[in-house]
């Protein structure tokens, strides 16, 4: 793969002869081989663009044989032929959605907590107004249980219970008055 990431597939012909004094003891056809594509590995990959390649396919050979990588083997390598010379897919590319496709995945997952944060927080303060609730109700029981025992024990009048009873009453009768003077949103009225 070249350095955009583009792969570049590469057919190479290696002509060696054999080194007689070495043919004991030396590396092997294997050891040439591998060597030799560890070579055009290293050039595919320090060119800057897969185009390099293509343009200068000899560039590969060069480069290989400029190594000396015959050096401790039973083969002496004469030349290095680029036979065919492919583009593949663009490994690059393919790298970056896989690596935006998981971005996305843990944005996502990310998200979803944050929401079900959100949730469990709308529940809470749900349940904290429905528990105020029923300490308002709980304190509005004990209001007549108060004035009972206000008026047994004289600290409250007969007429200060009137008096009482009549701002309840009149309180009552302003908030059901403001409630029908506010108009009410007419279904379909799209006149606003």
């Amino acid at each position: 793969m070249a350095k955009d990431g583009i792969e570049v597939k590469a057919k190479a012909r290696v002509t060696v002869r054999a080194n007689i004094d070495r043919l004991v003891g030396g590396a092997g056809e294997e050891t040439i081989i591998a060597r030799v594509g560890e070579g055009i590995v290293t050039t595919i990959g320090s060119s800057n663009t897969h185009k390099e390649v293509l343009e200068n396919p000899d560039t590969i050979s060069q480069t290989v044989l400029n190594k000396g990588l015959d050096a401790g083997t039973a083969f002496e390598i004469l030349s290095i032929d680029i036979a065919d010379v492919d583009v593949g897919k663009n490994i690059g590319a393919q790298l970056q959605t896989d690596q935006a496709e998981a971005d996305k995945r843990i944005a996502q997952a990310k998200a979803e907590e944050r929401r079900a944060m959100a949730v469990a927080r709308e529940q809470e303060m749900k349940a904290a107004v429905q528990e105020m609730r029923a300490k308002v109700v709980e304190a509005e029981a004990e209001v007549p249980e108060a004035l009972a025992a206000a008026l047994r024990e004289g600290k409250l009048g007969v007429m200060d219970y009137y008096n009482l009873q009549n701002i309840l009453a009149d309180t009552q009768m302003r908030d059901s008055i403001s409630k029908m003077g506010k108009p009410e949103d007419q279904p379909g009225d799209e006149s606003k």
